[in-house]
């Protein structure tokens, strides 16, 4: 008889297993498609009521152009035609990051794009004229820019705008660094805006994603980043993050937060378990793996050590009971989208969004109006552009 109740035993375990997964996957992100499959990769996308008409709309580029989508039709307008001549460099079909920031000060925001070029495009009084976005060039001499992100880095009260410089030495006069570009006085007819690059050579390997915030509670925001060192990039496979000076246009210090962590792509800095220090949340997009740091020692500390290809990260409160969690995304096309759910103490449960998203980047925005954050998804080698919903409420019983 042992052999059959150590088998019942078994079945039970399988079937308690299967529930609790039913019971996971009964919680449906419904999936909206922007963009079909394109051409090419659409490799980030930002959201925005730009006509200000109570709709999300959602910008991005791919096929040789940037594509504003009007909500909620969705109906596309392109706004800026890639070509040669309007910088020193020539562009790609795509931006491989993008973010918007109100660049020239009048009240709206602005699209930042990085295409062998960091540019912005100005938003017009009217957005859906059919007329281009005036394109101008934030900075022609970096290069590799992988990830654009804004912060007030020097606490004057507006907006900086944080680039890396992840090529070397033959592709740029700031090889393998990181810099924060100061809004200058006129942006309408500056060149480049004016360049402080803080982490000068000290950034190696493929520079990827950036986190802003205050890493050791002396009030100066400082910059973290991750860089990957595979697909012929030698040095990196690190995450770390660079202090603030008192003078933010000085030395930055370097404070290296793991070695040999293959694929780093993404660090993002935010309490997560409630002590009042900074954490950071971490992925290995171009290895395997999600994992975050808690500080203020920074104990490294693995949640997902399975999951492929995370390339793309954000971190919200996603169920809305006032922890902050994480959501990521593989980069190939049948990657899978998940969110981790913060306990508030920094213990994560693992949710599948869905198992055939590929995603270079992706941002937290609620795009349907309703009060809760949902999930768009810049496709990459999925090629489309989708959102998915949010199923929970914002507010806990």
């Amino acid at each position: 008889m042992k052999p059959l109740i150590i088998l019942n035993s078994i079945l039970a375990t399988l079937l308690s297993v299967g529930s609790m997964s039913a019971d996971d996957t009964a919680v449906l992100w419904e999936k909206h498609i922007i963009q079909p499959p394109a051409k090419g990769m659409i490799n980030g996308a930002t959201a925005n009521d730009f006509d200000g008409d109570g709709h999300m709309d959602v910008i991005t580029s791919f096929d040789g152009k940037t594509v504003l989508f009007r909500g909620p039709a969705w109906t596309p307008f392109t706004v800026h035609t890639f070509m040669p001549g309007l910088s020193r460099n020539k562009p790609r079909t795509a931006c491989i990051h993008s973010c918007l920031m109100d660049a020239d000060g009048d009240g709206d925001l602005d699209f930042i794009g990085s295409n062998n070029t960091v540019f912005w495009l100005e938003c017009p009084a009217e957005p859906y004229s059919g007329q281009p976005w005036n394109y101008r060039t934030v900075d022609d001499e970096i290069s590799g820019t992988h990830c654009l992100i804004t912060g007030d880095v020097n606490r004057d009260g507006k907006l900086d705008l944080i680039a890396n410089s992840g090529r070397d030495q033959k592709a740029t006069e700031f090889p393998n660094s990181i810099a924060w570009l100061e809004t200058p006085a006129d942006p309408h007819s500056a060149g480049n805006w004016v360049r402080h690059v803080f982490a000068d050579k000290d950034a190696p390997g493929g520079s990827h994603y950036m986190g802003f915030g205050d890493a050791n509670g002396d009030g100066r925001p400082d910059i973290s980043c991750a860089a990957k060192g595979t697909d012929g990039f030698s040095n990196g496979q690190w995450f770390a993050w660079w202090e603030q000076p008192r003078d933010p246009a000085g030395v930055w210090k370097k404070h290296l937060l793991a070695k040999n962590e293959v694929g780093a792509t993404n660090i993002v800095p935010t309490d997560f378990d409630g002590d009042r220090h900074t954490d950071y949340f971490a992925t290995r997009g171009h290895g395997k793996g999600v994992l975050w740091f808690r500080g203020p020692e920074f104990k490294q500390i693995e949640i997902d050590p399975d999951i492929e290809f995370p390339h793309s990260l954000a971190v919200a409160d996603i169920n809305g009971d006032g922890h902050a969690d994480a959501v990521t995304c593989g980069k190939e096309a049948n990657g899978v989208a998940a969110w981790y759910e913060n306990d508030g103490k920094g213990g994560f449960a693992k949710h599948i969004i869905r198992n055939d998203q590929g995603s270079y980047d992706l941002t937290t925005v609620d795009m349907d109006g309703d009060g809760d954050l949902d999930v768009l998804i810049a496709g990459h080698a999925s090629r489309n552009l989708v959102w998915f919903q949010n199923p929970y409420s914002t507010t806990r019983p």
